[in-house]
């Protein structure tokens, strides 16, 4: 998959596209080695306690006076004004709390869960279970709401349930991490609870000092019994004590939630991640000053890429909300001049599992201040979330003028494009037929150019497909010689004859002069200063090939330039039949529909049979399709499944899963010996519990640069033995439960271990794999097989290394074509799937993602792959490589934004589920009979009598002769 997916985390999913990534184990392993905060959750109540009384730094006063929490009441407002307390009466469910080594789940108003604490009307409440200790509670880290020499008032409405007699006491405490990570607790107040009534819990508590880390919770019933808590209240009496703090209230969405953000106020709230933090209002000698405002922090002495400056920012991040970054930053020192600067997300779950998400990047200079920006979303409600600034080398300084996180706007919906006298199947190319010489073209560098008789007649197969009946071509050519380099060749000004967000397919026959080996041609285009692929092939012979491709223009330019370059210097160069046209996508869904029908669809005959079937003539039949047979799957992530709503589009619009990065060996044994099948069993299992088939990826990745480091420093024979482990491992772990598997990844563009290991090993991987585990189907996987812009992947070369495969043992099963693709053009796609088509294996587009900024375009693209898949007999699943905003491989290719709103591309897809639907309805005619033609799948059938209801469940697969369904109705 030639770039990092979005799917949040290990060292490198796909390539640098990526919107959210995580860094791998070895630099997790080196930050926690720097003084970040840390939580021990397992402590003991008592030694809680003696900490209390050691500490000089806090007070707490659980003589808390009623009447005066009330007169405070009155005259600050009420509590809810200033209670630091988030999702206090839990009408969020537990959006901001924490079971504390324990379970929890919200109870709705009026449920009578617990019949002897009967909830006021319209109340919720939690309910704290499986408590193995009595420490065991619900918390949450209210770290950015409070601050030093401020006096917070505590009133918590709690309960109790369980085998106990009496009462028993509920305790509130708060935990407090410092800088050099010590811990210590505070309790605050405690209460004898019962099952009989609600009990209120009241308290206050101060602190001398700023900790690090403040965190709010309750405990204190033995073991085995349920802690119920109904509400929290948490407040400051002088909200101007509090406000003056820099550090209260609950932002809004419209607020920066980082505190200090310019450094007005010194470096408060900022500190080092693993290296020192300083403050200037100038550099250098006074060349360096603030971009904006009066100082800027630099983050110096900096010993590892990963060493930045940061600030926690647990409690203002709210789940579920996308957060846009915005930072002034520059880098300073160590004769570095420009590096890769990033910004990124430490999250530390409630289980205590930790992940990086990568925010964005921008390559930093030593000359000038630059903006990074980047978007971000947290899926679960995490006990500590902290924002850094990483990257550059070692040594060199980290310098930040400002640094922004808000709630991100909207963005507008996309408008269709307005595209006025398309010409689709006009050919924009001046004189291509060279009737007129040379006449519009011109020598790209100082090579010679003439017109010469002897190319093909016939258009190229792939143009052929899109134009239809066309007229011979010419017959003359352009041959190019003396060419000094290899870009050198014919050219065509074409800037005013090009029309944005057209998809236009490119078409020629080329031919190369006498040459010792293989050699690439592509036609490119120079658009202003940005090289465009518009097609490529290899020539090793004398001999007339085809090249095509295609591409499309978003922005406005002033220069587009074509050109056909690419042998060696000294390789003569010949192009005939250059078509550049804009392809009717219309015209080739129609015919693909048609297609369609035919593959996937059979006529079905419903005959209703019983003692009252004479009397059925005319009853309405409605028939409908419960689900389409056809695989259409996704990308998923563990990070994903803590957001219901991605879990619930995800489960009703798709039938199979691929995991993004857990299943990948960099994943699974980041450091060599420590396995972690967590987030796949965990992904495994939600799928399962779904009925959604998994295909397994991968078990191993050609790339050398998505190999561990620890894999890559193996002798040979440590190397193998590792890949033994590796095979072993795994396929006995999940023998059975993966019907697929990627056996090694992009074999077609990288060679890590047949380099290290020979040419055997791949063919032993697929032997080994077999063996471990017969069932599943075994499949290459590559990228830029379809689309023709690449000689390393095209279907000839494709299909060579599965025949070599196969024919030294392997036992390949399936072939995977990844389709990372942009402005796809059917009949290019259709041709390699169809010269792939006569290996007689099945084909699976295991990754597809398109990428536009209109969203009406991506729907366009989107919809072109997947009735390109559908309608090919060859093709037997489709998988797309994500659709949630933020948590995929490329920008601008999802489906649904980061907040869960389906944009014109997802709604398309819906369109085509749809359509790929069949739910047939009418009347049963004179012979008993109701037939229909449907789609492969599940269906229900519905008859409703005036005696009663008859329903039957029947599939539909795939034949030649119409299926008969017996309907009894007796």
């Amino acid at each position: 998959m030639k770039r990092l997916c979005a799917f949040s985390f290990a060292r490198r999913l796909f390539k640098p596209r990526t919107t959210q990534h995580t860094h791998s184990q070895e630099s997790k392993k080196k930050m926690e080695q720097s003084p970040i905060v840390t939580v021990e959750d397992n402590f003991d109540l008592q030694e809680s306690r003696d900490s209390m009384e050691k500490s000089p730094m806090i007070t707490a006063n659980n003589n808390f006076d009623t009447q005066s929490a009330t007169e405070n009441e009155k005259e600050t407002g009420s509590y809810a004004a200033t209670n630091i307390i988030l999702n206090h009466e839990f009408s969020d469910g537990l959006h901001s709390w924490h079971p504390n080594c324990c379970d929890a789940f919200v109870v709705p108003a009026g449920s009578g869960y617990h019949k002897g604490l009967a909830a006021e009307e319209g109340c919720c409440y939690a309910v704290v279970s499986n408590r193995k200790e009595c420490w065991q509670g619900l918390e949450q880290d209210i770290t950015s709401r409070v601050s030093a020499g401020s006096t917070y008032t505590v009133s918590a409405c709690v309960g109790t349930s369980g085998t106990f007699q009496g009462s028993v006491e509920v305790l509130a405490t708060l935990k407090l991490v410092y800088q050099n990570s010590e811990t210590s607790y505070l309790f605050i107040a405690k209460k004898a609870a019962s099952e009989e009534c609600w009990e209120i819990l009241e308290g206050s508590f101060s602190l001398s000092t700023k900790p690090n880390q403040v965190i709010f919770y309750l405990e204190g019933p033995p073991a085995g019994t349920d802690l119920l808590i109904k509400s929290v209240v948490i407040s400051c009496p002088s909200s101007t004590a509090c406000d003056s703090s820099g550090t209260s209230s609950v932002c809004t969405d419209d607020d920066n939630i980082i505190i200090n953000p310019q450094f007005d106020d010194g470096l408060n709230s900022w500190s080092g991640r693993g290296c020192k933090v300083a403050l200037h209002d100038s550099m250098a000698d006074g060349k360096i000053t603030p971009m904006s405002g009066k100082s800027f922090a630099s983050a110096t002495e900096r010993t590892q890429s990963w060493n930045g400056i940061q600030q926690d920012v647990t409690g203002r991040v709210k789940r579920k909300l996308a957060y846009e970054v915005s930072a002034v930053v520059r880098i300073y020192g160590n004769n570095v001049t420009s590096a890769d600067l990033r910004s990124t997300l430490y999250v530390k779950a409630a289980d205590n599992r930790e992940r990086y998400i990568g925010i964005a990047s921008v390559q930093a200079t030593d000359k000038d201040w630059v903006k990074l920006q980047g978007k971000f979303l947290i899926n679960d409600s995490p006990s500590q979330v902290v924002v850094f600034l990483e990257g550059p080398p070692a040594g060199t300084d980290i310098l930040i003028n400002n640094l922004v996180i808000k709630h991100a706007a909207k963005a507008p919906p996309s408008s269709p494009p307005v595209i006025e006298d398309a010409g689709f199947g006009v050919n924009i190319i001046t004189n291509t037929s060279l009737n007129d010489g040379t006449n519009g073209w011109f020598p790209l560098g100082n090579c010679t150019m003439s017109v010469q008789t002897g190319s093909p007649h016939i258009m190229p197969p792939m143009a052929r497909d899109s134009l239809g009946a066309h007229e011979p071509l010419s017959g003359r050519y352009i041959l190019v010689a003396n060419r000094t380099q290899n870009w050198m060749g014919p050219a065509q000004m074409i800037t005013d004859k090009v029309k944005l967000y057209l998809t236009y397919q490119v078409s020629a026959w080329v031919k190369i002069g006498q040459t010792s080996g293989p050699q690439n041609v592509n036609v490119a285009l120079g658009v202003d200063s940005q090289w465009v692929n518009g097609g490529q092939t290899e020539i090793s012979d004398d001999r007339w090939h085809e090249i095509g491709g295609s591409f499309r223009i978003e922005k406005q330019p002033t220069k587009v330039m074509v050109y056909i370059q690419g042998p060696a210097a000294g390789v003569d160069l010949m192009v005939a039949g250059l078509q550049i046209f804009p392809v009717d996508r219309r015209a080739r869904f129609r015919h693909l529909k048609k297609q369609t029908a035919k593959l996937r669809k059979r006529d079905v005959m419903l005959k209703f049979s019983g003692s009252d079937s004479g009397s059925l003539f005319g009853t309405f039949v409605r028939v409908r399709q419960l689900q389409n047979s056809f695989p259409f799957g996704s990308a998923i992530s563990r990070t994903n499944m803590d957001n219901e709503d991605f879990n619930a589009f995800f489960v009703k619009n798709f039938n199979w899963a691929v995991f993004g990065n857990e299943l990948k060996w960099y994943w699974t044994e980041a450091q060599q010996g420590n396995l972690n099948y967590k987030d796949a069993d965990e992904l495994l299992d939600f799928c399962t519990k779904n009925n959604i088939q998994v295909r397994g990826h991968c078990i191993f990745w050609e790339v050398v640069g998505t190999v561990q480091a620890w894999v890559q420093s193996l002798n040979k024979n440590d190397l193998m033995t590792a890949v033994q482990n590796r095979l072993t491992g795994l396929l006995t772990r999940y023998k059975g439960k993966f019907p697929h598997y990627d056996v090694n990844n992009e074999m077609m563009h990288g060679s890590f271990y047949q380099d290290r290991l020979g040419k055997d090993i791949r063919v032993n991987m697929f032997k080994t794999a077999h063996q471990l585990d017969p069932s599943p189907m075994l499949f290459v996987n590559d990228y830029h097989v379809e689309d023709g812009c690449d000689t390393r992947s095209y279907p000839e070369k494709y299909i060579e290394h599965i025949l070599d495969l196969q024919e030294h043992g392997a036992p390949v099963g399936g072939i995977g074509i990844q389709g990372h693709i942009d402005s796809p053009v059917g009949p290019i796609v259709c041709s390699a799937l169809d010269k792939l088509g006569t290996l007689g294996l099945p084909i699976w587009f295991t990754e597809v993602d398109v990428s536009s900024d209109n969203e009406y375009v991506r729907a366009d693209d989107l919809e072109v792959m997947l009735r390109e898949a559908y309608a090919h007999p060859a093709v037997e699943g489709i998988m797309l490589w994500g659709f949630w905003e933020l948590f995929m491989s490329r920008s601008n290719a999802h489906l649904v934004d980061a907040e869960g709103d389906i944009n014109e591309a997802g709604k398309r897809y819906l369109a085509l589920k749809h359509e790929w639907s069949s739910h047939p309805h009418g009347h049963i005619d004179e012979q008993g009979q109701f037939s229909f033609s449907g789609f492969h799948g599940s269906y229900e059938v519905e008859v409703v009598t005036v005696s009663k209801k008859i329903t039957k469940k029947f599939v539909v697969d795939k034949g030649d002769n119409a299926l008969v369904i017996s309907v009894d109705i007796s």
